[in-house]
């Protein structure tokens, strides 16, 4: 049984149950992955666009004891993903721009919430460093969030952080031409 069959059968199962929002909430969150926000807290301190190589630096375990170690194999990796699928130099050459942080918050859904939410989240807190410099461009918290009852885990975080690094740094970047095909 392929990945949509089963979710489609699922959220039959919760409309039936009398929970149609959830159950279009539950589509979202298995097709969509985790979700990543961001908290910005200090603004870039010149334009990102001028970096030509964005590398994942060193990421910390700030939080302690129940997070398991296999989110900080799986983010440096997932983020570099996340960058190349926004068009941003993710492993290039030239002026470089290093993520580096800590994770300060992680959660893993009771048994109740995996029911009825809220869902699971990790938080971190990132900084946007000058290679050449060793200078913090920008600092800001991301939150990497499950969407889903069905979608939960250490990649669904972990692929949320990814996305809301890579759309923060997106965010203040400039567009890439685009060339129209004739």
């Amino acid at each position: 049984m392929n990945r949509m069959t089963v979710t489609l059968g699922l959220v039959a199962l919760l409309v039936l149950a009398g929970g149609c929002t959830r159950g279009v909430k539950e589509v979202f969150g298995v097709v969509g992955g985790g979700k990543g926000l961001c908290a910005p807290i200090q603004a870039p301190a010149c334009p990102l666009g001028m970096y030509k190589n964005i590398e994942v630096g060193k990421i910390t375990d700030d939080f302690g004891g129940t997070m398991p170690p296999q989110l900080l194999a799986m983010l440096p990796g997932q983020i570099v993903q996340q960058l190349k699928a926004r068009g941003l130099p993710a492993g290039g050459s030239g002026k470089t721009l290093i993520i580096q942080g800590k994770i300060i918050y992680y959660e893993e859904a009771q048994v109740v919430e995996q029911i009825f939410g809220p869902l699971e989240e990790a938080i971190g807190r990132f900084q946007l460093v000058d290679g050449a410099s060793n200078e913090v461009i920008a600092i800001a918290c991301i939150v990497g969030r499950s969407n889903s009852t069905t979608s939960q885990g250490v990649a669904t975080k972990s692929e949320g952080l990814a996305e809301g690094i890579a759309d923060w740094i997106a965010g203040h970047c400039p567009q890439p031409a685009r060339t129209v095909k004739k």
